[in-house]
């Protein structure tokens, strides 16, 4: 039993220590698991999910300057969104490439892999509720993350050890580019935010 089927919140904590201190053995406990993706969501990814938006939104509620803290509530509702949408695509594009690496499809352990590798860019986006050292958490929550995937999604997706290192970098890039189209939605809200306040004042 996954321990996102149930609610208890020591469960969750005892997770996300045992992944980011002792990810190898982690691996082995979620590779064994049943788990659904509902599951993964609500009693994993929609929690953690929601640390960045969190402390994003208090640390630029502190220094909001130009932006309404109304937009600033949207921009953090849309990062929330979309981080979940990604994860579920990313975990798409990893089953689908898994065959062409001699892995196995399997969309819940591509659901399972990715979920629990983001683990530390979730808890590296805590940072951002102090801005000045914001990039710094997120960017080393980020390259965990990486070596994370690197870690569990070959053995998860039962790709041999000889071609992991290239399953895992085709699944990385794949997830840049869907990320940078994700992502690129909310930008342009704030774009179009800031050029409408700029425009409010210069006319108003």
């Amino acid at each position: 039993m996954s321990v996102v089927e149930g609610p208890k919140a020591q469960g969750l904590i005892e997770r996300v220590r045992l992944i980011l201190t002792e990810p190898q053995k982690a691996w082995e406990v979620i590779d064994g698991e049943t788990a659904t993706v509902q599951g993964l969501y609500t009693g994993y990814a929609c929690i953690l999910a929601a640390i960045p938006p969190i402390a994003g939104f208090i640390g630029a509620s502190l220094f909001h300057g130009l932006f309404s803290m109304t937009g600033l509530l949207v921009m953090a509702i849309l990062q929330y969104v979309l981080g979940l949408v990604m994860l579920f695509v990313l975990a798409l594009i990893a089953d689908a490439l898994a065959p062409s690496f001699d892995g196995q499809k399997s969309q819940i352990q591509a659901m399972k892999a990715v979920t629990y590798a983001w683990t530390a860019a979730w808890v590296g986006g805590a940072f951002a509720i102090i801005p000045i050292i914001g990039g710094i958490g997120a960017l080393a929550g980020g390259l965990y993350t990486l070596y994370l995937l690197y870690l569990g999604l070959p053995k998860l997706m039962k790709v041999p050890a000889e071609k992991a290192i290239g399953y895992t970098v085709v699944v990385i890039l794949a997830g840049i580019v869907v990320g940078w189209v994700v992502f690129a939605i909310p930008a342009m809200l704030v774009g179009m935010m800031g050029f409408g306040l700029l425009a409010a004042a210069a006319y108003g």
